[in-house]
């Protein structure tokens, strides 16, 4: 394939992580999502329920790379823990990218390989009402409403994104292609994205 590495970044409740791991299934590659957690927690030593509860948070103040150049980058001691979490997470996708095709599911990827030609990255998005309905399908009733939950994960998800991007989380010109799953089935989303990759 033309393309090695496919990104796929997602909202909340839109279908992303199945389009992802049905374009993966497709081209007959690993698909990296919560796979990526074990892989991280073997490499940095973080416990997977740490990294599961805190891979989309953040430290406070201003950006990754504005705090390593005010501590004259030296290194992970003067780091959060989030933003050492981040680091690790983000070695283990270029070595991911370096050694196998792929897809990656979330974790900034598409900005992580942005220099690399042989990456097709992914937006999957949808209207609030498809991605309420699907949540709730999926994930069931919890006690907060389903329209907060889809705010706050949104919040969340692109909070993460300007601090270690410096950039905004879903903008179509981060991407290659931003499909929405409420106009387009998952099936022909991830039919889409894998013929796009084989061509």
């Amino acid at each position: 394939m033309s393309k090695r590495i496919v990104t796929i970044s997602r909202q909340f409740g839109s279908g992303g992580h199945t389009v992802g791991k049905m374009v993966a299934e497709k081209l007959g590659v690993p698909c990296y999502d919560s796979e990526l957690v074990t892989k991280i927690a073997e490499k940095s030593g973080f416990d997977v329920s740490f990294i599961q509860e805190n891979g989309e948070r953040t430290s406070r103040g201003t950006g990754l790379f504005y705090d390593m150049g005010l501590h004259g980058g030296t290194g992970f001691t003067t780091l959060s823990l989030y933003d050492q979490l981040y680091i690790a997470q983000h070695n283990i996708i270029r070595e991911l990218a370096e050694k196998e095709e792929c897809v990656i599911i979330g974790r900034c990827a598409d900005y992580v390989l942005e220099d690399r030609d042989d990456c097709f990255h992914v937006l999957i998005y949808a209207d609030d009402e498809f991605r309420a309905k699907r949540v709730l399908e999926q994930y069931g009733e919890s006690d907060m409403k389903i329209e907060k939950r889809l705010k706050k994960k949104d919040n969340q998800r692109a909070s993460y994104y300007r601090h270690y991007t410096n950039r905004e989380w879903g903008d179509h010109k981060n991407y290659h292609i931003c499909l929405n799953t409420a106009a387009i089935s998952l099936e022909d989303c991830a039919a889409i994205i894998t013929d796009l990759v084989r061509k």
